[in-house]
């Protein structure tokens, strides 16, 4: 069965500026590696989020301020968020690119599937938009899946350099979600210690500058993997930043693309265990473009095998 991609062009529309890292051209440097190197992938448009969709996991006044704010120019959300007059459609495009892969692989219709989005959503919480991310699509997407199919059990798996702040705080109260990340500490936004674990759901590895993948790999094959695989996910759902990757300029990891397919493959074994093999992932940051590239077709390569 070939890899869905869900991606729109809409998500290139989303203008942050000329110097802006979170730009169109990282999701340009994906989507065209991605056509050079996997002639098979399934390329589907994302779909719009809906209102309920989005209110699941976001407050009224967030989905205002993004969607029925009438600007003719871009404005600045925070000192890093930036909203355009395209902005909506994209951030509505990219949340619901991961709720139409929640649907596909619930209905069966494919194991895995990757959603190649921007903009980014993990730091973006029930209320506020920040750190690049307008909604939180992972989020989004998952509390889809508990509504919609009654899952009891999903695992979202967060490698991005940053910490998912958003995404811990939203479901940090939710029994029926894991949350694991590794991060770069300190870094922004200052979250994710050790001693932040929710209601015993929240798992976090924070890595010091400069560890390499020796580190991260140990940090989730001591402390994270086998906290998903023992509560038994019927679905696993990944925020795929690739910004740990040692050519970024925005963190001091020291990874390389190897260890992004190492960490997909180890995901993808738990889902295979207990989940049916269901996984979701949704590209999260990345801004060097040619890490971002290494990075995006190592993560694909293991999606597709």
């Amino acid at each position: 069965m070939r890899l869905p991609v869900f991606t729109h062009a809409a998500c290139l529309a989303h203008d942050t500026g000329p110097t802006h890292a979170e730009c169109a051209q990282r999701l340009s440097a994906v989507t065209s590696a991605l056509r050079e190197c996997y002639a098979d992938l399934d390329w589907r448009e994302a779909p719009k989020a809906t209102r309920g969709q989005l209110l699941r996991v976001h407050e009224a006044a967030l989905l205002h301020a993004v969607l029925e704010t009438r600007h003719a120019d871009a404005i600045w959300l925070d000192p890093d968020t930036v909203l355009s007059p395209a902005s909506a459609e994209a951030g509505l495009r990219a949340a619901g690119a991961v709720v139409a892969a929640v649907e596909l692989v619930m209905n069966g219709e494919a194991e895995r599937a990757f959603c190649a989005v921007r903009p980014p959503g993990h730091h973006a919480t029930r209320e506020t938009a920040m750190g690049f991310c307008l909604f939180n699509n992972i989020a989004v997407g998952a509390a889809h899946a508990l509504d919609k199919y009654g899952l009891s059990r999903i695992a979202i798996a967060d490698f991005d350099v940053h910490h998912g702040n958003g995404t811990q705080a939203i479901f940090q109260d939710e029994a029926r979600v894991v949350f694991a990340s590794s991060h770069q500490m300190p870094l922004y936004p200052d979250s994710g210690y050790v001693h932040e674990r929710g209601i015993g759901n929240i798992f976090n590895a924070p890595l010091p500058p400069r560890t390499d993948g020796t580190g991260f790999r140990e940090a989730w094959r001591e402390r994270l993997l086998p906290q998903i695989d023992a509560f038994r996910p019927q679905l696993v759902m990944i925020s795929a930043g690739f910004d740990a990757h040692q050519r970024d300029p925005l963190a001091q990891l020291r990874l390389e693309a190897d260890d992004f397919a190492w960490i997909t493959a180890a995901l993808i074994e738990i889902a295979a265990r207990h989940a049916d093999g269901r996984v979701v992932s949704s590209l999260e940051g990345g801004y060097d473009m040619e890490g971002l590239r290494e990075s995006s077709i190592a993560h694909v390569a293991a999606l597709r095998a």
